[in-house]
C-alpha cells in the first residue's frame, strides 16, 4: 500500500563527538517531525551529516522512531535514513528497520520517499503489514 501525506520537521544542532578535518564539516542534529494524513504520528531521532568542500555534495544518516497511527492502526516503528548528494543530485533511502514495529503495526515493512513541493514536506510511504494485521 502506498500512502501520501505531509509532515513538518524541526532540526536542531546537537553537540558533536567527532570534528571534521581537511575541509569536511561534520554535524549532529535532533529531528522532530509531525506527520499528517494516513500516517498520523510524531517522531524523534538523530542525524549525523558530513558536508564537503564541493558545493552541493554531502551525506547523512539518521534514525527516527515514529509513534502514532498508520492507516488507523496504532503502534510505532523506526525509520533508518541514508542520504547522499553529489553536486546537488541527491540519493535518499528511508526504510523501516526490520522488526522495529510495535502494537498493531507489528511486522510492518516499507520504504518512504520524501520531497519538498511549494515549501511543503511530503512523504510517500510504501508499506506492507502482515495478513494477520490487516
Amino acid at each position: 500500500m502506498i500512502v501520501t501525506g505531509e509532515f513538518n520537521v524541526s532540526l536542531k544542532p546537537l553537540d558533536a563527538y567527532a570534528e571534521g578535518g581537511a575541509g569536511v564539516k561534520l554535524g549532529r542534529m535532533s529531528i522532530d517531525k509531525v506527520f499528517t494524513g494516513t500516517l498520523d504520528a510524531t517522531s524523534k531521532g538523530e542525524m549525523l551529516s558530513a558536508r564537503t568542500m564541493v558545493d552541493g555534495s554531502a551525506g547523512y544518516v539518521a534514525i527516527e522512531q515514529v509513534i502514532g497511527s498508520l492507516d488507523g492502526k496504532l503502534g510505532s516503528f523506526v525509520l533508518q535514513h541514508y542520504g547522499t548528494m553529489r553536486k546537488g543530485d541527491d540519493h535518499l533511502i528511508l526504510e523501516v528497520v526490520p522488526d522495529s514495529a510495535t502494537g498493531e503495526l507489528h511486522g510492518l515493512t516499507g520504504e518512504m520517499e520524501i520531497r519538498i513541493e511549494d515549501g511543503k514536506h511530503i512523504y510517500d510511504f510504501d508499506f506492507t503489514l502482515p495478513a494477520d494485521n490487516v
